[in-house]
């Protein structure tokens, strides 16, 4: 396991930031500002909107 490690710096670096980046996106809300968006994208492709 500390070979993967080792070898795997990087990988783990962004994989770690993107965990971090994630978690930051629901806590400031912004789920809610992308389901809206896509909500009014839907309605415009059908013609609703």
């Amino acid at each position: 396991m500390k070979d993967f490690i080792v070898m795997n710096k990087t990988a783990l670096v962004v994989f770690a930031a993107a965990a971090v980046m994630i978690g930051m996106g629901p806590a400031s809300g912004e789920a809610g500002t992308v389901f809206t968006k896509a909500i009014r994208i839907c309605l415009e492709c059908i013609g609703i909107g």
